[in-house]
């Protein structure tokens, strides 16, 4: 089995929490929140199932956190045509 990716040691639960209150986006702070259950000890599994999602999508935020910081887990849209309205 692979070792999971660690998060970025300049955070921890406390600092991701108040990033995550203060936050504009919804889905940026249910994602802060899952990873700030693993600062705090949870497993994957455990932050996955807090967020909603699976441990592959929890993998996928840890890398875009470590990335760019809170801000790589502000929802990205692709740029293409504008959807119809």
């Amino acid at each position: 089995m692979s070792r999971a990716v660690a998060l970025r040691e300049d955070y921890d639960a406390t600092r991701v929490r108040s990033v995550a209150r203060g936050s504009r986006h919804a889905d940026q702070s249910r994602r802060l929140l899952a990873l700030a259950a693993i600062y705090d000890g949870a497993t994957r599994g455990e932050a996955a199932r807090l967020a909603g999602t699976d441990r592959q999508i929890v993998r996928d935020w840890v890398l875009r956190f470590n990335a760019k910081g809170p801000a790589g887990l502000i929802d990205r849209h692709g740029g293409g045509a504008p959807g119809l309205s």
